[in-house]
């Protein structure tokens, strides 16, 4: 059982690596990461940090739903490391997953109503299929049969 812990959080680190949403803007590439912003012209990174609490003017409303995602996952990830050190909470860490690739969709939504925005849902549906892989099968085996 401890592998299968250790290989959990792998994939929920993993999932951190990962773009959430991929932004192509005309010709231009803006990758958003849990941790900040990539952006290809030019090429920079701004972290979530300096994002929300430097460069707060003009930044539209459904842009907040990536900090609830970033908190939800990093409960998730919390979660995860726990199933390796102790005992995981594996609804706890499940719905942390699915609350933040939920809370994509704001960003999704709203980057592709702009025009000469398309928004890719990366991390949504990595996280997604991540809760339906590895832990939507351990629900059903804590069932007692009759």
């Amino acid at each position: 059982m401890a592998a299968d812990s250790r290989r959990r959080l792998g994939v929920v680190a993993l999932l951190g690596l990962c773009p959430w949403t991929v932004l192509v803007i005309g010709s231009e590439l803006t990758l958003v990461f849990p941790a900040g912003l990539v952006n290809t012209n030019p090429l920079q990174f701004v972290s979530i940090y300096d994002f929300f609490f430097r460069f707060t003017e003009g930044v539209p409303s459904f842009i907040e739903s990536w900090r609830t995602g970033v908190l939800l996952y990093l409960v998730a990830l919390a979660s995860a490391v726990s199933g390796v050190v102790w005992r995981e909470d594996l609804r706890i860490t499940a719905l942390s997953l699915v609350g933040a690739a939920l809370s994509q969709v704001g960003v999704l939504v709203g980057f592709n109503r702009r025009l000469g925005y398309v928004a890719l849902p990366v991390g949504t549906v990595g996280m997604l299929a991540a809760v339906w892989w590895y832990y939507w099968p351990l629900f059903g085996a804590s069932e007692s049969s009759p």
